[in-house]
């Protein structure tokens, strides 16, 4: 009797402690989901709250299990006592195995429950291990992470590597074509100078191709102009962007390095949570 009592005591203590662990941490939990509403929630915040949402409920069921002890710990303690009480009225060696042989009946039929709740319990705690172990953990997003922005790079730089490809290629075919029509010009020019010199008609005629030439190229070298003003343009566009991007790109650093701090704090929450209660 006396062992069952300090039995109980001992349960009773350490149920205390744990709803005092279960406290704490809950609270530190509540503290650390206001910084995170706080902040730019994305994916990985949103598997994280999942992950606390597993935790609790490990927890829950932990705190259900020592419930269930403590109870079945004090029926077992009455059960002795009711047991006492019937040995000390029964005389004869038959009644005693009798009556120990209907409460081992009787224990063994509630030791085949228990057993099936004990397992029932396991696989719910197996498959809720098994969701945890699925969602990535720190280090891993870091690596995800890593790996996308090297990506991200790489197919940025291929894009402005085929885009200055492209472009040097226009340009040299408009080059092409340009030397095409001088050079046609310049034949038709040089076969029929000799017959355009001889006459005040023919010299007349030359010099105005010559001047339609001239203009020609003069509206060339605007349209060049106003092709490299809009260059220009988006040139400082471009350079505007980059200033943007940068201080951005500071910015999200700056919130990555406080999400990083807090997924830190929840592992040593986790760890915590998982450490054996004594």
């Amino acid at each position: 009797m006396k062992t069952s009592e300090t039995s109980i005591g001992t349960l009773k203590d350490k149920i205390q402690h744990i709803n005092q662990r279960k406290t704490d941490v809950s609270s530190e939990l509540k503290v650390l989901k206001e910084k995170i509403e706080k902040s730019p929630l994305n994916s990985d915040v949103q598997k994280l709250i999942l992950e606390l949402k597993l935790l609790k409920d490990i927890e829950r069921h932990e705190s259900e299990s020592q419930s269930l002890r403590v109870a079945e710990c004090l029926k077992l303690d009455c059960k002795i006592n009711e047991l006492e009480k019937i040995l000390q009225n029964v005389d004869d060696e038959v009644g005693v195995e009798d009556v120990l042989d209907r409460y081992l009946s009787e224990s063994n039929e509630k030791l085949n429950q228990a057993k099936g709740r004990l397992a029932t319990k396991d696989r719910t705690v197996l498959q809720l291990k098994r969701q945890i172990d699925d969602i990535p953990t720190q280090g891993e997003l870091i690596q995800y992470e890593r790996r996308l922005s090297e990506l991200y790079t790489l197919i940025q730089g291929k894009l402005r590597q085929t885009r200055r490809c492209y472009a040097t290629y226009n340009a040299l075919l408009e080059i092409k074509e340009l030397m095409l029509k001088e050079t046609s010009l310049l034949n038709s020019i040089s076969s029929q100078f000799h017959n355009a010199i001889s006459s005040p008609s023919g010299e007349a005629q030359l010099v105005g191709s010559m001047q339609g030439i001239s203009q020609g190229s003069q509206q060339k070298l605007k349209k060049i102009l106003l092709d490299l003003q809009a260059e220009q343009k988006v040139h400082g566009t471009l350079k505007e962007k980059y200033a943007a991007a940068m201080s951005e790109q500071r910015l999200c650093k700056s919130l990555l390095q406080a999400f990083q701090a807090e997924c830190a704090k929840n592992e040593q929450l986790r760890d915590l949570a998982s450490q054996p209660h004594t």
